[in-house]
């Protein structure tokens, strides 16, 4: 077991490509064409629960393009025209950096540049200034679902068919109920199981499952 701890490893930054999109692949595509430079709205605003993937996104923005990344509790200094810029967690914002995104917004917009931002709520909730709401409503906005227990489990299913190797249904099961249940920690965790099940010519079975997560608690991730 100890062996296949230390071929646990961090799960991967987070990009558009890694993102399992389930009933957000509109939010997706808005992100990618702005990435790539497309001739597409260049405002993107990206609301949900905590869980939905908002962070994910906006990262994976800002690996795809290049793009500065703020978050709420931080100042938006530095900022260039002519960019893609994102701001995550804009309901954290105090009232001086509010008044710095209203102004931010204001600056991409006549620079030509892209903002995607996101939040707890849809624009007209949040508690923000009303003008700082109007820009936040500006382009697309787009509500995230976090995936549903039958998404991941068909995402955990095309993954291990991906390595050659079929997941039974007892084991996504198990892991739904008792793993982290972020897509790039289950990912993650069906990797090293594959690794470890094709070195000791052992299958992936739920008895191991059962033992690897056990030894995982107190252990999440080994270095490689």
């Amino acid at each position: 077991m100890q062996q296949l701890l230390l071929q646990l490893a961090p799960p991967p930054a987070p990009t558009l490509d890694n993102f399992v999109p389930g009933r957000n692949a509109a939010a997706v595509q808005a992100l990618r064409d702005i990435a790539s430079g497309t001739d597409a709205e260049r405002f993107v605003y990206l609301w949900g629960a905590p869980g939905s993937g908002r962070t994910h996104l906006l990262r994976g923005l800002a690996q795809a393009a290049g793009a500065a990344l703020y978050t709420g509790g931080g100042a938006l200094e530095g900022t260039a025209d002519n960019t893609v810029l994102a701001v995550d967690d804009v309901q954290l914002l105090p009232a001086k950096n509010q008044i710095e995104l209203f102004d931010l917004y204001n600056r991409v917009r006549a620079a030509g540049g892209a903002l995607a931002a996101s939040g707890d709520a849809a624009p007209a909730q949040l508690a923000l200034r009303p003008d700082l709401r109007s820009r936040l409503a500006w382009g697309l906005a787009f509500q995230l679902h976090p995936l549903s227990d039958e998404e991941k489990a068909a995402a955990l299913r095309a993954h291990a068919l991906g390595r050659a190797f079929e997941l039974p249904e007892e084991i996504i099961a198990y892991l739904l109920r008792h793993a982290q249940r972020d897509m790039a920690s289950l990912i993650g965790i069906l990797d090293a199981l594959d690794r470890y099940s094709l070195e000791q010519k052992r299958p992936v079975t739920l008895p191991l499952v059962r033992a690897a997560l056990e030894a995982m608690k107190n252990k999440p991730y080994a270095a490689s």
